[in-house]
């Protein structure tokens, strides 16, 4: 570990020396291996941040190398689809997830290398970190915290900036 990796433990985000409040999934941290689709459960280990996604109509850029998000995209969140656990436009005929929400919670998202490139049917789609709901409350599996700090945190990734999960 390194300051500069995005640590989670019980106690919350460390990263470059700051520490963040921060929710995990309903069911807990759970070893990878155990990881189902749809569990509510948050894969411990060693992650890449492979990619960030933010609307464009809400704030600027936060890094040069990040995507924005458009109506029609979305994320394949169903095993029977070639194209699970990938960004995908509408209309898409497999169950997904919209990452363009009314709310503020995908205003910014950084996607990890969670079951990626080469997704494993059933073992779970995407593990985002993005912006919590409220304060202590659970996701589906993603790392959240206050948009606030994601914000902060954005425009200070790096190439090699791991997201590490600790059970």
């Amino acid at each position: 570990m390194t300051p500069a990796d995005i640590t989670v433990t019980r106690w919350g985000v460390r990263f470059l020396h700051r520490r963040f409040a921060c929710t995990v999934g309903r069911a807990g941290i759970v070893a990878p291996r155990a990881k189902r689709e749809g569990d509510g459960a948050t894969p411990a280990g060693v992650h890449r941040i492979v990619g960030m996604l933010y609307r464009p109509d809400r704030m600027a850029r936060p890094a040069d190398w990040a995507l924005p998000i458009g109506p029609a995209d979305l994320w394949s969140d169903d095993p029977k689809d070639e194209d699970y656990n990938l960004m995908v436009r509408a209309p898409h005929r497999f169950s997904h997830e919209r990452l363009r929400r009314a709310d503020p919670m995908y205003d910014l998202i950084l996607i990890t290398d969670w079951n990626w490139p080469q997704s494993v049917a059933g073992r779970g789609s995407a593990i985002f970190v993005h912006a919590w709901r409220r304060p202590h409350a659970r996701t589906a599996g993603c790392v959240a915290l206050s948009p606030a700090a994601l914000r902060w945190i954005a425009p200070r990734i790096t190439h090699g900036t791991r997201l590490i999960i600790r059970g």
